[in-house]
């Protein structure tokens, strides 16, 4: 039988899924300007824009884990103990 997660790894592994959009987000954002830059100077941008696609690819991943542990923070038995 699987132990229950803890409130504080809960929080824990929230923290880190967060940091862990962030971080893409910035690389996306930076992404975007090489794309910009690379299109403005008349040069090829398949490559960034095929990075791009998979950097974004990665930011939904993220997402959908931190929809996941929300979803499981709701229905954590340390969570409704004390409710």
């Amino acid at each position: 039988m699987e132990r229950p997660i803890e409130h504080a790894d809960l929080h824990r592994r929230l923290a880190e899924i967060e940091a862990k959009i962030s971080g893409v987000q910035q690389q996306i954002a930076e992404q975007r300007d090489v794309i910009v830059k690379l299109e403005s100077a008349g040069q090829a941008a398949e490559h960034a824009k095929y990075l791009l696609a998979g950097l974004e690819l990665l930011h939904a991943v993220h997402r959908d884990n931190r929809t996941a542990m929300l979803a499981e923070f709701a229905v954590s038995p340390s969570t409704t103990e004390k409710s």
